[in-house]
């Protein structure tokens, strides 16, 4: 395809997406215009907060693959993301590329070889959008090893799509009820605190609690159990009793009753808002 018909198809594309801006077809279309330049696998939108978990607004991922992508991501490892800590440290750029955020050492890390090695990814970039709040959002291009790391005039492709991205990314953010549903407004510190403090406190026992607090701060099982002094194996069992009690059955699901529960903070007065949350309307 030649250079003028390959950006005839990027306006074209990005065109849909634009027309999709604030509809549930915003995120796959966008997606599509930013395959169809340049190959992508298992495409992800996450939001991210410093005090909250991050939240998986959308993605492209087979049904197998969402446990390794997703689920295990969410049980500790995200805190580690080096996209994730480029995301909460002020970032200046509108697209990082994994190798180069890590100098090539991404190998070296407990990242990798907690996580990111059974991910199959051989390669990966980020779009990202910096939001009210602290609130930031990427669009996460992975490459498995199947297509191979993205070649130099591929980036240089994803680089200059970079800023119509971003740009889009926060626009649709700022449409309709996006911002009431999903971010997180600026002076409620304490109430997020006192969430993490009090969600799921009328369902489960103490030691319960303190476990599903952890596991909402974003700690691993290991790094649970050393902070309360206690086997990792009481930290597994604990937390399999979260979720029958909690009525999950991932870490995916136990975020979105947390945060869908969050609403309910200033009815709860104190008390665990889950009570509240579930109560009959």
């Amino acid at each position: 395809m030649t250079n003028v018909n390959q950006l005839s198809k990027w306006n074209r594309d990005i065109s849909r997406a634009i027309a999709a801006l604030g509809t549930e077809q915003f995120f796959p279309t966008l997606v599509e215009a930013i395959n169809s330049q340049v190959k992508i696998d298992y495409p992800q939108v996450w939001l991210y907060h410093r005090d909250l978990p991050p939240r998986i607004l959308y993605h492209g991922i087979p049904e197998h693959a969402v446990a390794s992508q997703i689920d295990q991501y969410l049980e500790g490892p995200y805190r580690e993301d080096p996209f994730y800590q480029a995301s909460m440290d002020r970032p200046r750029s509108k697209i990082y590329r994994l190798s180069r955020i890590t100098m090539g050492k991404l190998q070296e890390s407990d990242y990798y070889r907690n996580y990111y090695a059974d991910t199959g990814t051989c390669d990966e970039a980020v779009y990202l959008a910096k939001l009210q709040a602290g609130n930031v959002i990427n669009l996460s291009m992975m490459r498995l090893a199947d297509n191979a790391p993205f070649s130099d005039q591929e980036y240089e492709s994803l680089y200059l799509l970079a800023e119509p991205v971003s740009e889009l990314l926060k626009s649709h953010t700022e449409h309709n009820d996006f911002a009431a549903t999903n971010l997180i407004q600026p002076g409620i510190n304490y109430q997020i605190d006192l969430a993490f403090r009090t969600f799921g406190a009328s369902l489960l026992s103490p030691r319960e609690k303190d476990v599903l607090e952890l596991m909402l701060r974003g700690y691993g099982t290991h790094i649970s159990a050393e902070r309360l002094d206690i086997a990792v194996e009481t930290v597994r069992r604990h937390r399999k009793s979260i979720y029958r009690k909690l009525d999950v059955s991932s870490q995916t699901d136990l975020f979105s009753l947390f945060l869908n529960a969050m609403s309910c903070m200033g009815e709860a007065a104190g008390e665990d808002p889950l009570s509240i949350y579930m109560s009959p309307r």
